[in-house]
């Protein structure tokens, strides 16, 4: 039995080329198309349309930069640690996107498509049941609530109208801002749609996979960090977290 054959349509080189998902680099892309749109025809196979452009520059944009974020932190500490070597303050930054800070897009996403496949099936007050469900349990629903951004997060409804202005304001979106009117009853308190669950909403309704969405949120926050490491090496602030680390965490031999 012979070795299946593995491929890639990714991308390829030789000594006087470059190709990419079968387009010629040099002579098709560079030039043609901006960094959003080569992310999302890498990503999704095909590149596109304007109105998809904005929707992802508006999601991008939101989340590259959030103030001294646990990875904006990270990455300071460790420009401070290791200062010659760049790549190792953002990466280290980067590992802090997960399912706490950033990466809940991907479970938002999750929820709404959960949500639209109980609805093809004829199930009914599907939001209701799975507010309450998550309030039983006192759990946080993916996309909902924020420590800093109260009663509302502020990115959310302009996320929203940049979606509506370019024709992208679909079910998806309709879903989460019905999910909230049952998330807020089921909790008994107003818990905002943050960001990153707006974004969920987003980026399903221009098509983008599940899978790539926290990789997005990388690659967003990447580009904030970068503006953290430079800062840091003029202002040297990572000590001052340091020091406020010693200062305010006490060492005690109590269990």
């Amino acid at each position: 039995m012979s070795e299946r054959a593995h491929t890639t349509r990714t991308g390829t080189s030789t000594t006087d080329s470059v190709r990419v998902r079968g387009h010629d680099m040099i002579n098709d892309l560079v030039g043609r198309y901006s960094y959003t749109e080569m992310l999302y025809f890498l990503t999704c196979g095909s590149f596109p349309t304007p109105p998809q452009v904005r929707v992802l520059d508006a999601c991008i944009v939101t989340l590259m930069e959030h103030g001294l974020t646990p990875s904006a932190v990270i990455s300071r500490l460790m420009a401070d640690s290791v200062p010659e070597e760049p790549q190792v303050a953002i990466a280290a930054g980067l590992l802090a996107i997960g399912s706490v800070y950033a990466g809940t897009t991907e479970s938002c996403a999750t929820l709404l498509q959960e949500i639209a496949e109980r609805e093809a099936k004829g199930e009914r007050d599907i939001h209701r049941t799975i507010a309450r469900a998550y309030a039983a349990q006192r759990k946080p629903v993916p996309g909902f609530g924020h420590g800093t951004h109260k009663p509302d997060d502020p990115r959310t409804p302009r996320l929203f109208e940049i979606a509506r202005d370019n024709g992208c304001h679909g079910a998806f979106v309709a879903s989460l801002l019905a999910l909230q009117v049952e998330v807020d009853q089921a909790f008994g308190r107003h818990l905002t749609i943050n960001a990153t669950g707006a974004i969920g909403a987003l980026l399903l309704e221009i098509k983008v996979p599940v899978a790539a969405m926290r990789a997005f949120s990388v690659v967003s926050r990447a580009g904030g960090l970068v503006g953290h490491l430079l800062e840091e090496q003029s202002q040297h602030s990572a000590r001052a977290i340091w020091a406020a680390a010693k200062r305010d965490i006490r060492y005690t031999e109590e269990p």
